[in-house]
């Protein structure tokens, strides 16, 4: 049963007890905390004006959650890490009332972050990092080399590490700030382990407002670590500008032990621990990568993916592998292609939450739920084929929400 555009918009809009929609009005916070710009949503076939605003509007909320969000908003735009902290908490809530007021409070650090862009010649102010690589490849040592060296010349670094989640309990390891200790007492510096919960392949679904947050804070370099090789390295390219792969030169064959698309996906890839009895190896590596790239398709039309190699004990080639970011971060800005990037990001994020929120509705929906257990069985038993199952289970979904 297929539904209208208009039909799929009801659906993907939020519960009624949380929604207060105006039709023709969008609202949307400057830098100094006031609502401005009116726009409307016009929804085909019906051609009726659909509010995009979101569903907590400023007279909704309580005094005291009114100096709950000035307090941390304050704070993080003035860069205290307390604020920022309590702000990405508030953000990757379960809440329902809170994620109401974590949006509240993104519009604004939104609205803060665009007239910073603005004064800035309408450039992005802070370079967004993904790091990743297999585990034993040194990604918390690098990271905490890289960043030790950046807030030595007066940048503000944040990292953002994408902890793994157990399936079974739930909890992870939070183990960076551990690893990185030296960093984590940095005052320049912001560590903060996200749980993975599931999402997005080991990436938080908040992880991209996280970026917002640390932006609006002030931190001009943001690092995104996640662990392993696999769906996550795809969804963390989706947010960031550069995407960086690590490989330690001692590991069997590692050309066939990273996925292609992986590879391709890099924008640089470091050979990391270059001392001691593994410079030779790092050596053969960095020649055999430099060698792949050559046969993959290109992404950039001004960027060549390069290989390069570095020793997180000595320092050794730390200092020339930012000089090559930031000649990857120029080349993007003078062609363009960094602005062209972040925009098809939010537009893939966005639908990645739409996806992600029309299944939680699917899976909540009383027909489904009624139905799922049932056919769930017939389906192990092999009595009707699992596309059958989906089709009976989308009409039940579909039959009562059209």
């Amino acid at each position: 049963m297929m539904m209208s555009p208009s039909g799929f918009l009801k659906l993907c809009q939020r519960p009624p007890s949380l929604s207060a929609l105006r039709n023709g009005s969008m609202w949307r916070w400057n830098c100094s905390g006031n609502l401005i710009t009116n726009v409307c949503l016009w929804t085909h076939p019906s051609k009726r004006c659909v509010s995009t605003a979101p569903s907590l509007h400023v007279a909704d909320l309580t005094e005291r959650e009114k100096r709950v969000l000035d307090k941390l908003y304050d704070g993080l735009v003035k860069g205290h890490r307390a604020a920022l902290a309590e702000s990405i908490t508030l953000v990757e809530t379960q809440h329902p009332r809170k994620k109401e007021l974590a949006q509240v409070l993104l519009q604004r650090v939104l609205a803060y972050r665009q007239e910073q862009e603005r004064a800035n010649g309408n450039q992005p102010v802070a370079f967004r990092i993904g790091l990743s690589g297999p585990p034993g490849a040194g990604k918390s040592s690098f990271i905490e080399v890289l960043g030790k060296m950046l807030t030595g010349q007066d940048h503000r670094v944040s990292v953002l590490a994408v902890d793994p989640s157990s399936c079974t309990t739930g909890g992870s390891l939070m183990g960076d700030k551990t690893r990185m200790t030296e960093l984590s007492r940095d005052m320049k510096a912001f560590i903060r382990p996200s749980p993975t919960s599931g999402t997005l392949g080991g990436v938080t679904r908040t992880t991209n407002e996280a970026i917002l947050l640390c932006e609006g804070a002030g931190y001009d370099v943001v690092l995104v670590e996640t662990v392993g090789v696999g769906q996550s390295e795809f969804a963390v390219a989706d947010m960031v500008d550069m995407f960086v792969l690590l490989i330690p030169p001692a590991g069997g064959d590692e050309l066939q032990g990273i996925k292609r698309g992986i590879i391709e996906m890099a924008d640089l890839v470091v050979v990391t621990k270059y001392d001691g009895d593994l410079v030779v190896p790092a050596r053969r590596i960095q020649a055999e990568y430099t060698s792949a790239l050559k046969l993959l398709r290109k992404k950039s039309k001004s960027w060549n993916p390069k290989v390069v190699r570095v020793s997180s004990q000595t320092g050794e080639g730390v200092t020339e592998l930012w000089s090559t970011m930031l000649a990857f971060r120029s080349a993007g800005l003078c062609s363009g292609e960094l602005q062209t990037r972040r925009r098809s990001q939010q537009k893939v994020w966005m639908w990645s939450l739409i996806q992600e929120n029309a299944l939680r509705h699917f899976q909540e929906h009383p027909s489904v739920r009624s139905a799922l257990p049932l056919l769930e069985e017939r389906v192990t038993r092999g009595e009707i084929s699992p596309g059958l199952a989906a089709d009976l289970l989308l009409k039940a979904f579909t039959s009562t929400t059209s």
